[in-house]
């Protein structure tokens, strides 16, 4: 007899398979015998160095298969592999006659229960520390890798939890999805599983645990449900929520407004993606790819030629490419970075370009002005992130203007493209008649301008129910740039994950945005959304929740 079991959906897609458990941690052996304390030792650096040749060997493929953001997590397992107190810990371990295998154990033990005890992003870090764990263990053992690559066509994968190194390996044509006991919306796993389009439950809880090997069930990555034993019905309607209507064209609303729907990308295949999911243009070209895994940044030629390249993949579309944004979250090897208490609100972003990362600035401008006199050029659009001044875009706007003066005086071919701002900070809310007087556009960055404007951590679920773009002092700000945009000819774009969320769609569509850029994998349901939304409606929708002051009254007029 058919029955559900409820989680959270991580993608916007559904499909039918057969169920195969992946259980890694019974494939491990629990013990070795030890040798003496060097041969320990010497095991133990042999498996270091191989886990991280395996490590980096798959941050490279994730990034070619994913994206560079998504790779990024393996940078987090190379560090906690060379962590010193970790690495002191197994010592330890060994001089007190164990085994290398079991040192690592009791080594990660702790580190692991204290990330599990926190919240959100913090207590995801406890699945990378078992992956780690993991790998030394399998290396140490001699153990064979689950190799979840060659899963058979049509499996739907159940797993107490998966890690980035296992969701990585999983292959879209093999794998028709996959539910997790553990794990939330922002995991690693649901994140892979948006990238590479299997459609995903996560947090399903106790209820999947019963579900046999061999059993056919559904994944239904939109409701958040695992359909156990589904009957015809609704098997026919899973098997067809891969094939997801295409929208290549344009769309408007039921009542004639046009709204572009853009994707944001952050490597050559997503740009692919983009263009395969019928994506109008890029609403955030992130060119910190072109600056990573490699010993100096890339010359001008290759700047230019990766957004000349882009832009002919969108010949009739707009391409917003946000300059350098490094800081934070972003680091980049080579560049003078010091640790900061804070990063988030430290040296990042324009603050950078403006002061440390100056020529490197004005290298990428020099490639933008090129670009935007190549063939497609007239769709370049180019903005500066987390301005927070107006001292700071009139800073960068002079800087645009030197670097015309001299690729003029070098007879070098440019053009002028757009100017814009990526508002993210509460400053360039109340500085926005300012900022739109000098440019030609705003692009609302919701994710850090929510955690700006709310004070709150998105990697706390502790206190989550702040970092929440639906909170009135969110959206006020977000009606406030809109508003004030439209007033100077600026057209307003969003291009945080709160744009490419289709329950907030009718909102934000009744706020004004003129462009709304996304993941690639929900841009048909964007645009299919779009085309079926009355603006006047959603206008009015837009007003109430405007004047509510509570997010609980927002989330009932967004249920109604």
């Amino acid at each position: 007899m058919s029955r559900t079991v409820t989680g959270t959906g991580a993608t916007p897609l559904s499909d039918v398979g057969t169920v195969r458990w992946y259980r890694p941690d019974e494939s491990l052996p629990e013990t070795t015998d030890a040798g003496t304390p060097e041969e320990e030792r010497a095991n133990f650096e042999d498996a270091k160095e191989t886990a991280r040749e395996e490590i980096e060997a798959e941050r490279e493929r994730t990034r070619d298969l994913v994206g560079e953001d998504e790779a990024g997590v393996f940078d987090a397992h190379l560090q906690f592999l060379a962590d010193p107190q970790i690495e002191a810990s197994v010592e330890d371990g060994i001089d007190d006659g164990l085994a290398a295998t079991a040192a690592v154990r009791e080594a990660f033990a702790d580190p692991i229960t204290q990330f599990e005890s926190m919240d959100g992003m913090m207590a995801e870090r406890a699945d990378d520390l078992r992956d780690v764990r993991n790998r030394l263990v399998r290396i140490l053992t001699g153990s064979e890798r689950i190799d979840l690559s060659a899963l058979p066509a049509g499996t739907i994968l159940l797993a107490e939890r998966l890690t980035p190194s296992d969701t990585a390996q999983l292959d879209p044509s093999r794998v028709s999805g996959f539910a997790t006991v553990e794990g939330g919306r922002t995991s690693h796993a649901a994140i892979f599983a948006r990238s590479l389009g299997i459609p995903a439950v996560v947090g399903a809880g106790a209820g999947i645990e019963d579900i046999q090997e061999g059993t056919e069930v559904v994944i239904d990555g939109n409701a958040g449900e695992v359909i156990v034993d589904p009957d015809e019905a609704v098997r026919a309607d899973a098997a067809s929520g891969r094939d997801v209507e295409i929208h290549t064209d344009a769309v408007e609303t039921t009542d004639g407004v046009s709204i572009e729907v853009a994707a944001n990308v952050g490597t050559p295949a997503e740009i692919e993606s983009a263009v395969e999911h019928g994506a109008d243009g890029i609403g955030l070209f992130r060119t910190e790819f072109l600056f990573l895994n490699r010993g100096s940044p890339p010359s001008e030629d290759e700047q230019y030629e990766a957004i000349a390249e882009t832009l002919s993949a969108f010949p009739d579309g707009r391409v917003v490419v946000r300059t350098l944004d490094i800081g934070g979250d972003k680091p980049i090897p080579y560049l003078d970075q010091a640790p900061e208490e804070n990063p988030f609100l430290g040296e990042r972003g324009i603050r950078r370009s403006l002061d440390s990362d100056a020529d490197l600035f004005r290298t990428q401008l020099r490639a933008l002005m090129r670009a935007a006199a190549s063939e497609h050029g007239d769709g370049l659009s180019v903005m500066f992130p987390l301005v927070s001044t107006v001292d700071e875009l009139d800073r960068a706007l002079e800087a645009v203007d030197e670097v015309a003066a001299d690729l003029e005086e070098a007879d070098v071919e440019w053009a002028r493209p757009e100017f814009g701002v990526m508002i993210e900070t509460p400053s360039a809310v109340f500085m926005a008649e300012e900022l739109a007087t000098r440019v030609d556009f705003f692009s609302i960055g919701t994710n850090d301008l929510t955690q700006y404007v709310m004070a709150t951590s998105r990697e706390n679920d502790r206190i989550s129910y702040l970092h929440d773009p639906r909170h009135p002092a969110v959206l006020r700000a977000i009606h406030r740039i809109v508003q004030v945009g439209h007033e100077h000819d600026c057209w307003v774009g969003m291009c945080g994950e709160m744009a490419g969320d289709p329950s907030l769609l009718k909102l934000l569509v009744g706020l004004g945005l003129d462009e709304l850029s996304m993941s690639a994998i929900t841009i048909p349901d964007v645009k299919a959304g779009v085309a079926a939304t009355s603006q006047a409606d959603a206008a009015t929708l837009a007003s109430d929740a405007l004047a509510a002051t509570t997010i609980s009254d927002i989330t009932q007029l967004l249920n109604q």
